[in-house]
């Protein structure tokens, strides 16, 4: 019989602890190899509390229970968790160690999964605990998935071959590439368990998670340039074997624990940030020397080779023609009160599928409506959806998956009748400006996206206001659309990659923002590549961005008199290049709005 209720999950889980002799459990919102969008499999978090954000975690003991998520989600999570099953807890002010101290007894044993954390989370938890004699210990197998009866299967879809005249190298190339790392590194093998890195290594693709194009599996890539590769063997295909060649030995994925505790004497690489703890473990147990390096595809996959660039402008154009028709399809029938934001998104998608190869869209399309904009990652549900107003903003923030490339555009416009605010266009022409000067930007090689990200911000610091989001992520070759190590954002917080320097062939988001809670929300977003910059009498090398993204910016929300020339040159040069590249793609009254609204801004 199945368990219908929260309440009864909570108590069968703690049966479980019992039966084990714990006294509490851990639960995040993670896989094996550290993800950003996890299989339905994974989703035990969701399945225990109800909660169905990105981000948080959930710590249970025998007597309490509280779930712990950032200021993103305090609303939501009162709406979908019992709060008389879990305290509500905030992250960073509510620390897991502190409330772990007042939930346990001294003595008791709380239990992680060493498979969905890494060795850096454990070793910090161990720090704080230390001297409260609580004892963190790893649990032998999950007790969740010992008592989640219906718990779905893992992706059981075929592993696909990327080709190389998209991938732009071969995966001996790229194989070779990371032996010789090992080499200077003096390291034996390097283990690679983020499925994206294991995608772009091997070159090849799958359906097993939703918005990234990757298949479960992992890598142990070894010095004389032979790599293993773990995967079901329903996964791979008689296309893929061909493809992978001799010198990739095809393995279970059950059998990759075994291979690690088999490579006694060996210095073995960990990637801290994608690596979890179980895979170090193991590593130790079988007498291996970890050592922890960054995984040495994740920089190597962020440079674009030349086909990569091109399959992007490709994506780029089919995606920036299926964007300019669901904004004209926006502005022609929002108006009349009909249109809510479930059913925008799913027009959008229906656009990118006529428009283009389109395999998946890179994440959910945020769909936000008057209040609901001023939330930077809010995600439309049947229970969140409303009707998109008249007289109001709407922002549209999305992306598809196309072979060719990864798309991420947000626009964010006018749904009239009558006319925006002076706020909303004071606001929306400072972001405006703020996306100029990235775009404009020429920085000397060995800048960083943290020292670019004030560019972004001038204009609403002038004014008093900012947004609490980074400014630009990396984007993937047919991969994930949040790709590190490089970002622009601030250099607090500790947030990953705003000290990596930006290098030729990186593409990057560049989406400031501006959220007046309750009531609007604007961002706009293209994606960038960086490009070499020629400058005469320069001394050095010098880098700046070539804009990939192309769909007309709505006039409606610009106030002219707060741009100088030079932005509406930009700004009329950008929409020239619009009707460049999309009109080709359009028709009719299609193309008539897309020549319209790219008309030069000064008359």
């Amino acid at each position: 019989m199945l368990m219908q209720t929260h309440e009864a999950r909570l108590k069968a889980l703690r049966e479980e602890l019992k039966r084990r002799d714990l006294a509490g459990f851990i639960v995040p919102i993670s896989d094996e190899h550290m993800s950003e969008y996890v299989g339905d499999y994974a989703q035990r978090l969701a399945w225990l509390t109800g909660f169905g954000g990105s981000a948080g975690f959930a710590a249970v003991t025998l007597t309490n229970a509280a779930i712990f998520v950032d200021g993103r989600y305090t609303v939501q999570v009162k709406g979908q968790v019992d709060g008389s099953l879990f305290e509500y807890r905030n992250i960073p002010k509510d620390s897991l160690a502190e409330w772990l101290k007042g939930a346990a007894e001294k003595g008791q044993r709380i239990a992680y999964d060493p498979w969905l954390h890494t060795q850096g989370w454990v070793d910090r938890l161990e720090r704080e605990l230390d001297g409260s004699e609580v004892a963190l210990v790893p649990a032998d197998g999950n007790p969740i998935d010992a008592v989640w009866a219906d718990q779905p299967e893992p992706s059981p879809a075929e592993a696909i071959v990327h080709e190389e005249s998209l991938a732009g190298r071969s995966s001996a190339d790229k194989r070779g590439e990371v032996a010789d790392w090992l080499a200077r590194q003096d390291l034996d093998a390097v283990v690679v368990p983020a499925l994206d890195s294991v995608a772009w290594l091997l070159n090849i693709r799958g359906s097993d998670v939703s918005h990234t194009p990757v298949a479960h599996a992992y890598v142990i890539a070894h010095r004389d340039g032979h790599a293993e590769l773990f995967i079901a063997p329903g996964k791979v295909t008689s296309e893929l074997a061909k493809h992978l060649g001799n010198a990739v030995t095809v393995r279970g994925r059950d059998e990759f624990e075994g291979a690690l505790s088999q490579m006694k004497g060996k210095r073995v690489s960990v990637d801290p940030d994608f690596g979890v703890a179980g895979i170090a473990q193991a590593l130790r147990a079988g007498g291996a020397t970890v050592a922890f390096r960054q995984d040495p595809t994740i920089l190597a996959k962020a440079i674009k080779n030349p086909a990569e660039q091109q399959g992007h402008r490709d994506a780029q154009a089919a995606d920036g023609a299926a964007v300019s028709r669901f904004l004209r399809w926006i502005e022609e029938n929002a108006p009349k009160g009909e249109v809510d934001e479930l059913s925008a998104a799913a027009k959008l998608e229906a656009f990118r599928r006529e428009h283009g190869d389109l395999r998946d869209t890179s994440f959910d399309t945020i769909s936000a409506a008057a209040g609901h904009a001023a939330l930077p990652h809010y995600r439309v549900d049947e229970d969140s959806n409303i009707t998109i107003p008249p007289g109001s903003i709407f922002l549209c923030d999305s992306g598809g998956q196309y072979p060719a490339g990864t798309t991420d555009i947000t626009r964010t416009v006018w749904v009239g009748p009558g006319e925006p605010t002076a706020e909303m266009k004071d606001r929306f022409t400072r972001v405006l400006k703020g996306h100029i000067q990235i775009d404009r930007a020429i920085f000397p090689q060995g800048t960083s996206g943290g020292q670019l990200d004030s560019f972004a911000r001038q204009y609403l610091w002038e004014a008093g206001v900012d947004y609490a989001h980074g400014t630009g992520h990396g984007v993937g070759s047919f991969l994930g659309v949040h790709e590190g190590p490089q970002r622009i954002a601030k250099h607090s917080g500790g947030q990953a990659g705003t000290g990596q320097e930006l290098f030729a062939g990186m593409i990057c988001s560049n989406e400031p923002g501006y959220y007046k809670a309750d009531a609007f929300g604007i961002r706009i977003e293209n994606l960038v590549l960086v490009v070499p910059k020629h400058i005469d009498g320069a001394e050095g090398e010098w880098l700046g961005f070539e804009t990939l993204t192309f769909v007309p910016i709505d006039r409606r929300l610009i106030e002219p008199a707060l741009l100088t020339d030079t932005e509406i040159d930009w700004l009329d040069a950008y929409h020239a290049k619009v009707r460049e590249i999309v009109a080709p793609r359009l028709s009719g009254e299609d193309l008539a709005w897309l020549e319209k609204e790219t008309a030069p801004l000064r008359g």
